[in-house]
């Protein structure tokens, strides 16, 4: 018979987050917010007056600190690691720098060559950092919270990696892309088989989640993505399907890629707001959570429409298989106040009834 979640629940976070991605009957929907540990926070802003941005990245008790700071703040229900999706880049062989106007990649990828001087890497040794930041933030926050290790997709850390910065346009990949196929290809390839073993040494730090960023996934046409980026993806997320970690691909300018991103092997897709929750869940049926999708702009607004935006995006998909979250990062001059509104909506949305075996008494 069908039973409300709630009665017959008792969850810990981490139980609750990972029963979402698995399309589970839950007590109430699991929150976190993209970008969730940054510069809207007065704490984190305190921190980064004393230290770089690399500082506090590569300095596992300063990632530690700041990751934790939005789940002490907020209530979310998962820590995800303060890193860069940059990381992987410098590991690989490209320098990186953040000045104040963005980062940058010296040597950026320019032809075939350059892709075959890209090193392969330990995790365990060149972003060792990374695993202990996500150590210490376990031992923190305990085995009840999820904590999620992420890095970029093939194609977006590709675009960096060519482009040599990440602001602007990728007008340089896209040229690359159609002019010397074979040597993004080829990048992807390089980029996804050191993904694999960045995040497996996440997962071994004890990461329970992994998402993918694909921010620039929105300008391949659908058969750019199905011939260039779909495989790459894939190699990533197939290595890891003996993990039990769940796995999260997030893809901005989803809905042209929808059908595709349902073939990555992602547990989750989190969607940005150009597509309708209601649509995404129509036109993906019910085995694939989803993950978003409110636009960050509305919390800038006031805590109300913060809260009417989270209690809506939730009815959209009645709470199942569904981890609230926007549909991009926050944005930095969100108010703290609205933030919390956002998620305590989140938490008090209702879920509507769901039959799960495991859960009938």
């Amino acid at each position: 018979m069908p039973l409300t979640a709630s009665k017959t629940l008792t969850l810990t976070r981490k139980e609750r987050f990972l029963r979402a991605c698995r399309v589970e009957a839950v007590d109430r929907v699991p929150v976190w917010i993209m970008r969730q540990a940054g510069r809207y926070l007065p704490e984190y802003q305190a921190v980064r007056a004393r230290h770089t941005f690399l500082e506090i990245c590569k300095t596992p008790e300063l990632a530690a600190e700041v990751s934790l700071q939005p789940f002490r703040i907020l209530g979310v229900d998962a820590i995800i690691v303060f890193s860069d999706i940059l990381i992987v880049a410098e590991a690989m062989g490209l320098p990186l720098e953040v000045p104040d106007s963005g980062p940058v990649l010296s040597n950026p990828i320019r032809d075939a060559a350059a892709v075959r001087e890209l090193r392969d890497f330990d995790p365990a040794i060149e972003t060792k950092f990374v695993g202990d930041a996500i150590r210490a933030i376990c031992n923190e926050a305990g085995p009840d919270v999820p904590v999620i290790g992420f890095a970029a997709a093939p194609w977006t850390l590709a675009c960096y990696m060519i482009e040599g910065r990440t602001r602007g346009d990728i007008s340089r990949a896209r040229l690359m892309l159609r002019e010397q196929p074979q040597v993004v290809r080829e990048l992807l390839d390089r980029i996804a088989r050191a993904t694999i073993g960045y995040l497996q040494s996440q997962i071994a730090a004890g990461a329970s989640v992994v998402q993918l960023f694909d921010t620039w996934a929105g300008e391949l046409s659908p058969s750019e993505y199905h011939a260039f980026e779909l495989p790459a993806t894939r190699m990533i997320f197939e290595s890891l399907a003996a993990s039990p970690v769940a796995k999260i691909l997030f893809a901005k300018g989803s809905a042209q890629h929808l059908d595709s991103l349902a073939k990555s092997g992602a547990d989750v897709l989190s969607i940005d707001w150009t597509i309708d929750l209601a649509e995404a869940r129509a036109r993906l049926g019910p085995k694939i959570a989803l993950q978003g999708n409110v636009d960050p702009q509305i919390l800038l607004r006031s805590d109300a429409d913060a809260r009417h935006a989270a209690a809506e995006a939730v009815a959209k998909t009645g709470g199942i298989g569904h981890i609230l979250n926007l549909g991009h990062g926050i944005l930095p001059g969100t108010p703290v106040a609205n933030a919390k509104a956002f998620v305590e909506a989140g938490h008090a949305a209702p879920v509507r009834a769901q039959t799960t075996p495991s859960d009938v008494e």
